[in-house]
């Protein structure tokens, strides 16, 4: 007995035996329609398209994560250096202090510097010499000073506060990163992205 089946090729002549009509809407062996082959050209496209989407926005957290680690690592580098200033009691027992080092160069000196005097007001709203390094985007020292050079990606900053209720004894210090980039949109708490804040207290302790 013949096998029905459907021929949808109207020039070629159908095989013996009882042939069986195409009902409306099914397809032969001639391949996919061209409804077909647009809604999967759009599933396709769309789909390309969520992908790139997401790729892009992968790449922005991305971008942004390292941003922020390596801000605040540069806080933590400063803060490290701030705390390894000497704030003691000599052998007598008489306050010892760091008021010379500077530590706004690099390598830092011995001399020339505040090392933990107290800071002006407003040193980590400003560039304020002595108070401010700059950083490229290698995470690399590349100046100091109230502007900052060509390749500057982050400015650093920090201050020096006596503590109120113990100002002989006991300092405020604080380190500020954020980007080189004036004007630059802060989010609810008025900080920039990418922006790293660190705030220690140092006491004085015997030599």
């Amino acid at each position: 007995m013949a096998e029905s089946g459907c021929f949808p090729n109207r020039g070629s002549a159908p095989p013996p035996g009882p042939v069986a009509r195409c009902a409306p809407g099914v397809r032969g062996d001639a391949g996919f329609s061209l409804a077909e082959v647009l809604v999967a050209t759009t599933l396709i496209s769309v789909a390309l398209v969520s992908l790139a989407q997401l790729f892009a926005i992968s790449t922005r957290a991305n971008t942004s994560s390292r941003a922020s680690t390596l801000a605040a690592v540069l806080a933590e580098q400063k803060m490290e250096q701030l705390r390894s200033l000497t704030w003691g009691f000599d052998t007598i027992g008489l306050p010892f202090s760091d008021i010379s080092t500077d530590i706004s160069v690099v390598p830092e000196t011995p001399t020339g510097g505040s090392g933990l005097s107290p800071s002006p007001d407003g040193t980590l709203a400003d560039n304020t010499t002595g108070f401010v390094d700059f950083i490229d985007a290698r995470g690399r020292w590349i100046g100091t000073g109230t502007t900052p050079p060509p390749g500057t990606l982050y400015i650093r900053r920090w201050s020096v506060e006596p503590l109120p209720t113990n100002p002989n004894n006991t300092l405020i210090l604080q380190v500020l990163v954020k980007p080189n980039r004036p004007g630059g949109a802060t989010d609810a708490t008025g900080r920039m992205p990418s922006e790293a804040r660190l705030v220690s207290l140092k006491t004085r302790k015997s030599t």
